[in-house]
C-alpha cells in the first residue's frame, strides 16, 4: 500500500423527494479514478455539494433501477421511497447527532491492514467485503429487524451461524482500529471497511453514510438462515434477496462480487476461487461464468467429499457454486449476466449502487446524512 494519505474526503447532503446457513454465499487490473456512480433517476433527487452547487439526477431507466438506483432507500430506512406502482410508503425516525469524526483517516487505517501476505492470496479485503455483507444481508422488510444495524455478529449465537464460519477474521483484523478510534461503532466499522475493501481491490466508488448503532445484547441477534444457501437454484435466491427488498438486476450485480475471495472446506465446505485474480474487483465472475466450461467437481476430482460444486474443465482450478451456475439457468438472472460480462462499467455502476442499498438496510435515516465518497489510498 502506497504510504500517502489523504485526509480529505469528498460529501453530499442528499434530499430525496416525495416519490409516487453452513453454505451460504459468500460476497468476498487496478481501475481508473471513477465518479459517483449511482444510476440517476429522472426527478428522484437532489443534492448539494459542499460547494453549495445544486445537481439532479435524470434519467429514462428510473422504472426499472428502482431501489437500486435510489442507493439510499432501503426498506426501513429513513427515505421515503418508491417501488413501482405504490406511492410514499414510510419514514422513520431521525438518528441522534454525533460528533464529527474523520472517516477517511479510518479508511486509510483499514486500507492499511489489506495487504498480508499470510492471508488468503495476499488481502484481507475479500474477507472484509464478506462481513460486511453477512451484516447487512440479514435483514428482513417484513419484521424490519436485522442489518447491519446494531453488529450482533459480535454475539452468540450470531457469531457462531455457519454462514458466518470464518469471520472472526475479519472481525478481529478491525479491532485494533476500533480501539484506535474508540468514536465509530462497530458497525459502521464494518460496513466502512467492505467500503474501503472494494474500493482499494479496484471496484467503484461505494457511497456511505455513518450514524449505525451498535447492540449492547445478544437478544438482537438475527435468526439464523436468513442468508443465501449457495447449494440451491434461482427460486430460493429470489425469496431471500427479495427479503432484503432486492430484484433480479441488484441480485446478480451483488452476486458479481465473487470476483473476490476463495471459498476453503473449514468453512463453507467449498474449495477454490471464482476466478483467476480474486483480489482484483473486476466483472471477472460474469465473463468466467459465461466462457468457461464448468463441470460438476466430482467429475474430474474422485476423491472429492465435499458439497456439490462446480469446476472449470480446462484447469480444474476454478469454481463456481450450484446458486451461481443458477444465474446462467434463469432467464431474468441471466440476461443479467450477459450484460455484465460485455460491459464492466455498468456493472461497476450497478454494484455501486446495490451495495450501497445493502448497506443501508434497516438504518434509520432523515433524508439529510451526510454521505461520503472517499478517496483511495495514493490518489490526489
Amino acid at each position: 500500500m502506497s504510504s500517502m494519505r489523504f485526509v480529505r474526503c469528498f460529501s453530499t447532503r442528499v434530499n430525496i423527494a416525495r416519490l409516487t446457513c453452513p453454505k451460504a454465499l459468500s460476497i468476498s487490473s487496478t481501475y481508473s479514478l471513477r465518479p459517483l456512480v449511482i444510476p440517476n433517476l429522472k426527478n428522484a433527487y437532489s443534492y448539494s455539494t459542499q460547494q453549495g452547487e445544486e445537481k439532479t439526477g435524470g434519467g429514462k431507466g428510473a422504472k426499472i433501477l428502482l431501489g437500486v438506483a435510489a442507493g439510499l432507500l432501503g426498506a426501513g430506512a429513513g427515505y421515503y421511497y418508491f417501488n413501482g406502482t405504490d406511492n410514499v410508503l414510510e419514514k422513520t425516525s431521525k438518528v441522534p447527532v454525533t460528533k464529527d469524526i474523520d472517516y477517511q483517516k479510518i479508511y486509510n487505517q483499514i486500507a492499511d491492514v489489506l495487504e498480508n501476505n499470510d492471508w488468503d492470496d495476499g488481502s484481507y479485503g475479500p474477507v472484509l467485503v464478506r462481513l460486511a455483507w453477512h451484516a447487512a444481508g440479514t435483514y428482513d422488510t417484513v419484521s424490519k429487524t436485522g442489518g447491519s444495524n446494531g453488529a450482533t455478529m459480535r454475539f452468540s449465537p450470531e457469531s457462531d451461524h455457519g454462514a458466518n464460519a470464518g469471520l472472526k477474521h475479519a472481525r478481529d483484523k478491525l479491532e485494533p482500529i476500533k480501539q484506535k478510534n474508540p468514536e465509530i461503532s462497530y458497525s459502521d466499522l464494518w460496513s466502512l471497511a467492505g467500503v474501503t475493501a472494494i474500493q482499494e481491490l479496484g471496484g467503484p466508488t461505494i457511497p456511505w453514510i455513518p450514524g449505525r448503532k451498535d447492540a449492547d445484547a445478544s437478544t438482537a441477534c438475527s435468526p439464523d438462515g436468513r442468508l443465501p444457501d449457495a447449494s440451491l437454484g434461482a427460486p430460493h435466491i429470489r425469496e431471500t434477496f427479495g427479503r432484503m427488498g432486492f430484484e433480479d438486476r441488484d441480485i446478480v450485480a451483488l452476486v458479481g462480487a465473487h470476483a473476490l475471495g476463495r471459498c476453503h472446506t473449514d468453512r463453507s465446505g467449498y474449495k477454490g476461487p471464482w476466478t483467476s485474480s480474486p483480489t482484483m474487483f473486476t466483472n471477472g465472475f460474469f465473463t468466467e461464468l459465461l466462457n468457461k466450461k464448468w463441470v460438476d467437481k466430482k467429475s474430474i476430482d474422485k476423491k472429492w467429499k465435499g458439497p456439490e460444486q462446480y469446476v472449470d474443465k480446462e484447469t480444474g482450478e476454478l469454481m463456481m457454486l450450484p446458486a451461481d451456475m443458477a444465474l446462467l439457468k434463469d432467464k431474468g438472472f441471466k440476461q443479467w449476466v450477459e450484460k455484465y460480462a460485455k460491459d464492466e462499467e455498468l456493472f461497476f455502476k450497478d454494484f455501486a449502487a446495490a451495495f450501497h442499498k445493502l448497506l443501508e438496510l434497516g438504518i434509520p435515516r432523515t433524508g439529510n446524512e451526510k454521505v461520503y465518497h472517499f478517496k483511495r489510498t495514493g490518489e490526489s
